[in-house]
């Protein structure tokens, strides 16, 4: 979020595992004030000792593949395995535009990314470090599913409520018995929460408002969404829980360290 000190940052990481969260996610942006989630997770996971490290999304295509493939095998080893990489195209051509990489094509660059991950954490340089983190592939499209089957390990869902994560992960599933894959695919998802007085409440909306403004009037359907009490967050967690969802991530919509607490309590209960 615009205005997060980066110290802020290592300080969430160690809260949540104080209090028993299993993971801490980030989000990746180019054109926007924040940092970088490569760089962010390896903070995080020198600060820690338990917590999951996961990327929800990095938009793979305006990344260097072998760049991104050592740093993640870095930030996996640096932290003892935690890190679970997910990996999307992004909805935004501002990124793209910023960096003169062309939208055209994205999706076949991501596929041919997702197998030079796997190349490249095989090679004896690497492999050494680490056999690469858990990888994680979103998308809506019938493509993105049969991408994530192919070559990740499971699928993340962009948010929305929990029906809707019910029919992606039934898509999810489909892909992954078509394909012959053994198990069924790990489902990951992700919502936004601000707790406190209505001034929180407010500062949490106008953030979702300016983040998702380039949907659109949608954009205020999505900070609508934001979970904003705590009978919201238990809810939308028994909800997720219910629809088959094995990590869900809540991301703040407010930087201010007390929302650890706030939401810790709000899922007491679940």
């Amino acid at each position: 979020m615009p205005g997060t000190a980066a110290s802020l940052l290592v300080e969430w990481a160690r809260a949540a595992e104080e209090r028993s969260f299993s993971s801490v996610g980030v989000v990746d942006r180019i054109v926007y004030e924040c940092h970088d989630p490569m760089t962010t997770l390896a903070a995080a996971a020198e600060a820690t000792e338990r917590i999951g490290l996961v990327t929800m999304v990095v938009i793979g295509p305006l990344r260097n593949n072998a760049v991104l493939a050592k740093e993640a095998a870095s930030i996996d080893a640096v932290s003892g395995g935690r890190l679970t990489l997910g990996l999307a195209v992004g909805a935004r051509t501002e990124d793209y535009t910023a960096l003169g990489i062309s939208t055209k094509g994205r999706g076949d660059r991501l596929t041919e990314q997702l197998l030079d991950l796997r190349l490249f954490w095989e090679r004896d340089e690497v492999a050494y470090l680490t056999r690469g983190p858990r990888l994680l592939v979103g998308g809506a499209s019938d493509v993105s599913f049969l991408r994530m089957a192919r070559y990740a390990d499971g699928y993340v869902h962009g948010g929305g409520p929990p029906r809707t994560f019910v029919r992606a992960a039934d898509t999810a599933g489909t892909a992954w018995s078509e394909l012959d894959r053994i198990g069924s695919p790990q489902l990951w998802a992700q919502g936004y929460f601000a707790l406190g007085d209505a001034e929180t409440i407010a500062r949490g909306r106008a953030y979702m408002r300016d983040y998702y403004a380039f949907t659109g009037p949608f954009a205020e359907r999505i900070a609508e969404g934001m979970l904003a009490t705590p009978q919201a967050v238990a809810q939308f967690v028994r909800g997720y829980a219910e629809a088959g969802c094995d990590e869900l991530v809540l991301f703040p919509a407010v930087a201010e360290l007390d929302q650890i607490e706030l939401l810790a309590s709000a899922l007491a209960e679940v």
